[in-house]
């Protein structure tokens, strides 16, 4: 399927094992790595930065794999979950950063239809999570208010 806002057919890349098993090299047992994962999350960490950091210091390549559940899980019932999705928070502190560059070069009309595109795929997402229950019924986005949540 083609994606929505480039002219980009599809999406190539590298792709995981078909059936999953626990690595050879792996020592570290399930509670252990749930630690390692609070200890990180409480260093303020993101639950994707977190799995970089399994996957690059720690020698631990899918978490899902050895605990049967994802990092967002574990954070979930640790109750160390961000209030606003991470992805959603990236998309906002985009809109910030256009706003601002709109501020200083009025007549940039790139950077308008980045702004439109962008504050649609918030709202888009806003809505997924909005019926899955990540985020509250009455939660809206304002482009004012943003400034806020990037802080």
């Amino acid at each position: 399927m083609a994606r929505m806002h480039s002219r980009v057919k599809g999406k190539s890349g590298s792709k995981k094992p078909l059936q999953p098993k626990k690595p050879f090299w792996q020592s570290k047992r399930p509670k252990e790595i749930e630690l390692l994962i609070v200890k990180l999350a409480k260093e303020g960490n993101t639950a994707s930065r977190i799995g970089a950091i399994l996957r690059d210091s720690y020698g631990i390549p899918d978490v899902k794999v050895l605990l049967k559940k994802r990092i967002s899980q574990v954070l979930k019932e640790k109750d160390l979950q961000k209030e606003i999705p991470e992805d959603l928070l990236a998309l906002i502190r985009k809109t910030v950063k256009i706003r601002s560059h709109m501020e200083e070069n009025k007549q940039d009309k790139t950077s308008k239809r980045g702004l439109q595109i962008t504050e649609s795929k918030i709202k888009r997402l806003v809505k997924y999570y909005k019926n899955s229950g990540r985020l509250a019924e009455n939660w809206k986005f304002d482009p004012i208010k943003a400034k806020m949540f990037v802080e």
